[in-house]
């Protein structure tokens, strides 16, 4: 669909207040409730690159675009655009940025509307309109692009994103290391100390078949190395004085394959084994992250369900998949949900819950400036068209 009848669609179904959902690559579809009953605007075929100026570091796509295409197009010219998003080949621009993903560069980088610069948009009115353009620089007043980052769909349909590139850094390397026992809070403080400061770094425990290194005693961690050539070899022997330093006897480096190593990290906490799995992120301080790890492992344990986790070293994320046999999960689920939004309030379902999914809490505790969010909405989209239900603000959260 162009952007036209995009418009069209949109104002028939405000005036026949008709619920809209919108598709794309489906990757993120599990962080938020099913739209039912409603007429659909496919954006997957929306995937054009609009302007690219290499020298200026700036692109724009539809918002269908894939990460993965985004990706190559930029490699090509020694750029970047650290959207960081799972599954890479299906996740589209437009995704990433309604459900507001973070990942793990995000402190290094900046998060994904931090890069945005520019939109256009259709309202639910099928109004067209745009905010910001294809220059780098401050925004002065309000930024009207990132009002539309986080809001799941529910305040317009972006049909463009203009974003602001980086240099793609001239090496990358990735450790990898299994962690004998009684060393893990070393290694963790170990990594949080590294200087230059890691890319991204995980503390892992399970994934055994989804992400790359042997599981030690006590887990084992991955680290992303991005920096100049001058700098490699001298920050690999730092580095692994370092993890020497909290006891970890070997590290395995990774330079053809790290990026490979990277995305199959990014990707597993989406992969489920079953349909009898679900997957929780929650943020927490770097500090407090194993301990919140440990206590939501020990509530899974109870459960009598298979555990995996990964915490972000670095931004102190900690993500947990839950799985178990048919029988037991369909009995447990509802109760496991709230075992773990007791100890992680903040915590929100990234995939996964199967036939429950849609009765979980799916986003977890409230922000305070829930008021302004339901008054934005009305602003908006005052007849609830566009994804209703999908988003805490508009009725989405019960």
């Amino acid at each position: 669909m162009n952007d036209l009848a995009i418009s069209e669609a949109l104002a028939e179904a405000t005036a026949r207040r008709r619920s809209v959902a919108l598709r794309a690559g489906g990757v993120f579809a599990g962080m938020h409730r099913s739209v039912l009953d409603a007429d659909e605007i496919d954006l997957r075929a929306r995937r054009a690159v609009l302007e690219y100026e290499p020298r200026d570091l700036t692109l724009a796509v539809e918002c269908g675009a894939t990460v993965a295409q985004i990706e190559q197009l930029l490699r090509e010219r020694r750029q970047f655009l650290p959207l960081d998003a799972p599954d890479a080949v299906r996740a589209s621009v437009g995704g990433v940025l309604a459900t507001a993903w973070n990942g793990p560069r995000r402190h290094r980088y900046g998060r994904p509307r931090d890069l945005l610069i520019g939109s256009a948009f259709a309202l639910a009115d099928g109004t067209l309109a745009r905010a910001g353009g294809m220059v780098v620089k401050n925004v002065a007043g309000y930024d009207l692009s990132r009002l539309f980052v986080g809001s799941m769909g529910t305040l317009a349909v972006l049909l463009r994103a203009n974003f602001k590139a980086l240099p793609l850094p001239e090496c990358t390397r990735m450790f990898l290391a299994s962690l004998p026992a009684g060393t893990r809070a070393r290694a963790f403080t170990q990594v949080r100390n590294l200087r230059p400061e890691p890319a991204a770094a995980w503390w892992i425990g399970g994934f055994a078949h989804e992400i790359d290194g042997e599981p030690g005693d006590d887990g084992r961690i991955a680290i992303l190395m991005e920096c100049d050539g001058a700098l490699l070899e001298r920050a690999t022997l730092d580095w692994r004085a370092a993890l020497g330093r909290a006891g970890i006897p070997e590290t395995r480096l990774l330079d053809a394959g790290a990026h490979a190593a990277f995305s199959r990290l990014l990707d597993a906490p989406m992969q489920l084994p079953g349909a009898h799995a679900v997957v929780y992120r929650s943020p927490s301080l770097p500090s407090n992250a194993l301990a919140l790890a440990d206590a939501l492992a020990g509530a899974i344990d109870r459960f009598e369900m298979k555990c995996d986790l990964l915490v972000d070293i670095m931004n102190g994320d900690v993500t947990v998949r839950a799985g178990g046999d048919a029988a037991g999960f369909a009995q447990m689920i509802g109760m496991l949900d709230d075992a773990l939004h007791d100890l992680a309030p903040r915590a929100r379902i990234l995939a996964g819950g199967g036939d429950a999914h849609d009765r979980l809490d799916c986003f977890g505790l409230l922000p305070n400036a829930l008021g302004r969010m339901r008054a934005l909405k009305q602003r908006f989209d005052p007849h609830d068209v566009l994804n209703p239900g999908v988003a805490f603000f508009d009725g989405g959260h019960t």
